[in-house]
C-alpha cells in the first residue's frame, strides 16, 4: 500500500474571530475584505453607536487574518480554536 494511500486526510482547521465590540466603528474594511465573506454586521449597536463586526460561522473562516491587518481600530483578531472539545 502506498504511503498516501495510508495517510490520514488533514483535519479543517477552526478558526475563532474575536472582535472587541466597543473598539469596532463600523467602517466595514474587515467586511469587505474578507476571502470567504463570512463577517457581517450585527443588528445592535456598541455602547458608542456604532453596530461592530461578527463571524456568520466558524465553518467559514480560513484563517487569513486579513481582517485583523485592515482593522484601523485594533478591533478583531483571529485565533486557531482550541481542541478542547
Amino acid at each position: 500500500m502506498s504511503l498516501q494511500a495510508q495517510a490520514k486526510p488533514a483535519a479543517k482547521k477552526v478558526y475563532d474571530v474575536i472582535v472587541i465590540k466597543d473598539r469596532c466603528k463600523e467602517c466595514g474594511l474587515c467586511i469587505s475584505l474578507c476571502p470567504p465573506k463570512v463577517l457581517d454586521t450585527e443588528k445592535t449597536y456598541n455602547k458608542f453607536g456604532y453596530r461592530p463586526t461578527y463571524l456568520k460561522g466558524k465553518d467559514g473562516c480560513i484563517g487569513c487574518k486579513i481582517c485583523e491587518f485592515a482593522c484601523p481600530e485594533f478591533a478583531i483578531f483571529v485565533r486557531e480554536a482550541s481542541s478542547n472539545g
